[in-house]
């Protein structure tokens, strides 16, 4: 449970840091307590549906020398910004919702990288 609650509150400030860095990849229009929830939808979208869609997408995984990685990762942060939207946390990625282009595939990728970065991080400076 620790881990979880760290891992929400890292992907928040992930969350808060692509938003205020790269607005116009990413946006929200929430408060703080919003950035915490898209933490906890985000911890709970990589621990449920994320090993399932990694292991089936392992052999691919195999082929591209770890590339599939990152794409099943940017993948599951689309679904998050999909399922915030329908939560009533307005997040936006590279304009999705409503359409996905070659701007929301882009800003994915960099916001699963980013996310991973600071994920990484913190669990290297709290035990």
């Amino acid at each position: 449970m620790k881990h979880f609650i760290i891992g929400a509150v890292a992907a928040a400030i992930a969350f808060y840091g692509l938003t205020r860095f790269l607005p116009d990849l990413f946006s929200f229009t929430g408060q703080t307590q919003g950035l915490i929830v898209l933490g906890v939808i985000f911890g709970v979208v990589n621990g449920l549906i994320g090993p399932v869609v990694k292991l089936l997408s392992l052999p691919l995984s195999v082929l591209t020398m770890g590339l599939a990685g990152v794409l099943v990762n940017a993948g599951l942060l689309i679904l998050v910004a999909l399922i915030a939207n329908s939560s009533g946390f307005p997040l936006s990625i590279g304009g999705f919702p409503p359409d996905v282009t070659a701007d929301t595939i882009v800003a994915a990728v960099v916001g699963s990288v980013v996310i991973g970065v600071v994920t990484g991080v913190v669990n290297a400076i709290v035990p």
